[in-house]
């Protein structure tokens, strides 16, 4: 198992993959990812930005994960536990349906928090959505902390939970 940023050529293989993670979400009834997201184009943009790995296993790309210092608009409004400098947003964590349940979105968490802790980062930032349990339940066992909740309406009704996760064990104070 190797964890490598990605790059032009795999545009078609991530994008199978975040598409059979939509339909396979769809088939529990979480429809958390649709056609419109995430496009070809938000990938392609990760890739050019250079901020999206892929998790490869003997030569065969099985998950992905975005990690950017770009804040989503959407965050704007959070109550985030840390000050917004030097924070971490995790986006886009997929693991294609036929590998999940084998804990490699589990490695690339652990990929993303040491990736943190060794750039030292003050926090690593992410949100899930609200009608995905196991994902929220994910988060939470990994010390990710509920602190509010924001809304991409080209992608549901429903809302997305925001967490965060302290690194390099900073000093916890609001934004204001």
């Amino acid at each position: 198992m190797i964890i490598k940023k990605a790059l032009k050529q795999d545009l078609e293989q991530l994008l199978s993959i975040v598409n059979s993670c939509g339909q396979h979400l769809i088939e529990q009834g979480i429809f958390q990812w649709n056609e419109k997201y995430p496009s070809k184009e938000v990938l392609l943009e990760d890739i050019e930005l250079q901020q999206i790995w892929k998790l490869e296993e003997e030569n065969t790309i099985i998950g992905l994960i975005v990690l950017t210092e770009i804040e989503d608009l959407a965050y704007k409004q959070v109550k985030w536990l840390t000050k917004n400098q030097k924070n971490l947003y995790i986006h886009r964590l997929a693991v294609h349906p036929n590998f999940q349940g084998k804990g490699y979105a589990q490695k690339l968490m652990d990929f993303a928090e040491r990736f943190a802790l060794q750039n030292n980062y003050n926090s690593i930032r992410l949100d899930t959505f609200s009608q995905n349990k196991r994902n929220q339940l994910f988060y939470e066992k990994r010390n990710y902390i509920k602190l509010g909740s924001i809304y991409f309406p080209k992608q549901s009704e429903f809302p997305f939970y925001c967490y965060e996760k302290l690194i390099n064990n900073v000093d916890i104070f609001k934004n204001n």
